[in-house]
């Protein structure tokens, strides 16, 4: 079976850790660990997410008196592709012997004209107080917006069109090896209408919607969300709090779950279950290899009663 794996932020960097190349270290792995059962039994494609990381990078570029403008957002995400996908792929090295390895730089196109760069939503970096945050936004021209415990910058996040390597990673999953890509949701660029000529962009893509655009143009069995908690809930954080054990795309749509957290998680997922019939799950990093034997998690199945 073709698995395409989403992990979460927090499979890198868990809320409230400093962001320690040791730390990552140690979570990384814990990743490897978790996924390594799958990757003996199954073709498999890592992503990743990237919002700690690359929001330490632009408050580190922006510090920076050797730099005239701080590096532009897509420049620090291709930087964070290539530090967590060598983490990943050196521990993987380890726990997965005689297995190839490879981590690719991707990038992911996105239209010029997309309404989402004028409506700055995507969280990036560290969570700072109501005060540091709009101290900061006015110092470096930062949009913020409130998340869970604080206030974080946000920046644009169009939707994704294509990842430009998905051939290579194709003829790489064919020749037997775990491929990492796509980290951040890809390298945000925009293709000349005239020359196809690439230039890159100032925003984050999601990258739940880009491993369920992967996914479906690899032609993948399974896209596989893993965060940290163990399946969907119903209510989330209210007296009426319920797991979502089972659902399709509709059903799925229908609990509305938190934009800024687990809604891309559920939309991601309902698109590539409904565009390609096949299986989709949303659990906890550790219940990684329960969750594709349907043994813990959230399972979005194809509704059969449709159409």
């Amino acid at each position: 079976m073709r698995i395409v794996v989403a992990l979460g932020g927090n499979a890198l960097l868990h809320r409230g850790e400093r962001p320690d190349a040791a730390v990552q270290q140690a979570n990384i792995d814990r990743v490897a660990t978790a996924l390594a059962a799958l990757a003996l039994e199954h073709e498999l494609v890592l992503t990743h997410g990237n919002g700690p990381q690359i929001g330490l990078l632009a408050v580190e570029t922006a510090a920076d008196p050797a730099l005239s403008a701080p590096y532009p957002l897509h420049l620090l995400g291709a930087q964070t592709q290539g530090m967590i996908g060598s983490l990943l792929a050196c521990t993987l090295h380890d726990v997965l012997p005689g297995h190839h390895v490879a981590t690719l730089v991707t990038h992911t196109l996105v239209r010029a004209d997309d309404p989402a760069f004028a409506r700055p939503t995507k969280f990036v970096g560290q969570l700072y107080p109501r005060d540091v945050a709009r101290c900061l936004a006015r110092k470096r021209g930062w949009h913020i917006a409130q998340d869970t415990g604080g206030w974080r910058r946000v920046v644009p996040s169009p939707a994704p069109q294509r990842v430009l390597e998905t051939d290579t990673v194709h003829e790489l999953l064919n020749s037997g090896t775990v491929v990492i890509c796509a980290g951040g949701g890809g390298v945000p660029v925009t293709a000349d209408r005239d020359t196809g000529a690439l230039t890159g962009v100032e925003a984050v893509v999601d990258k739940d919607f880009t491993a369920a655009l992967l996914a479906e143009d690899l032609k993948a069995d399974f896209l596989l969300i893993l965060t940290d908690v163990p399946c969907v809930y119903e209510h989330y954080g209210t007296s009426a709090q319920q797991p979502v054990l089972d659902a399709t795309p509709a059903e799925l749509r229908r609990g509305r779950c938190p934009a800024g957290s687990m809604g891309p998680k559920t939309e991601a997922a309902a698109r590539f279950v409904e565009r390609t019939g096949g299986l989709a799950a949303i659990g906890a990093l550790d219940a990684a290899y329960e969750i594709v034997h349907g043994r813990s998690g959230t399972l979005v199945r194809p509704d059969l009663t449709a159409g």
